[in-house]
């Protein structure tokens, strides 16, 4: 009998309903992405004998693994992705690395390296993203700071401007953050990749953090009346 395998998503899903034990067998296999959330979310793994086991505790907090393409998130797996002139370059080969990482992508622009305004696109990314019409956005500038500004600007989104890759999971595990924003003359090619693939394989941590992401969001409803 072929193996089953359990992924991160689906611990994910069982978080999300609440629960915190499940139910596996000698043909189950959990992914190590699927490993770590287990652990992360302190699920109980029963066997169909019952008895229970907890996942061995990770060695390293700053391991990370592959985890399988969101399905069931706001957007499906498609990631928006833009960019203003300085970035382009950085927004074509992109767009092949998240392709090859087995994301959807949809491009607003810009569309080549002429000089254009940043915020018009990082607007079209942001507002996508706010819509629940892509589960992630992506936006490159110069230092990515700019276009973090301008994201920050539309209700509902969380933008963070990464240059690490632990600034990149604390965005994502600590603040629930749903835009990217990149600096392409700050940052090479090999640590924009890494920098992007643990920010899209970084679930939010939920708990004390969630409480801290609510005083957020009622800060911006306080001033979207």
């Amino acid at each position: 009998m072929a193996k089953k395998f359990i992924t991160e998503n689906d611990i994910r899903s069982l978080v999300q309903q609440g629960k915190k034990e499940l139910i596996v067998d000698k043909e189950t296999a959990l992914t190590p992405a699927a490993k770590d959330a287990v652990h992360q979310f302190k699920i109980i793994l029963i066997q169909k004998e019952d008895q229970p086991k907890q996942v061995p505790q990770q060695t390293s907090s700053t391991s990370y693994h592959t985890s399988p393409v969101s399905q069931t998130a706001v957007g499906g797996n498609l990631v928006v992705i833009g960019s203003d002139h300085g970035g382009f370059s950085v927004k074509e080969m992109l767009k092949k690395y998240l392709h090859d990482l087995g994301y959807k992508v949809l491009d607003v622009g810009t569309n080549s390296e002429e000089a254009c305004d940043y915020p018009d696109y990082a607007y079209a990314v942001a507002r996508i993203v706010a819509k629940g019409e892509a589960w992630r956005g992506i936006m490159v500038d110069g230092t990515g700071v700019a276009s973090c500004i301008a994201c920050n600007k539309v209700p509902g989104v969380r933008a963070a401007a990464c240059y690490s890759e632990v600034v990149a999971q604390s965005s994502r595990e600590h603040n629930d953050a749903n835009v990217l924003t990149l600096g392409a003359k700050t940052l090479g090619e090999a640590a924009i990749k890494s920098i992007v693939k643990v920010w899209l394989e970084t679930w939010f941590g939920g708990g004390r953090h969630k409480k801290r992401v609510d005083k957020i969001s009622d800060v911006e409803r306080k001033f979207s009346k």
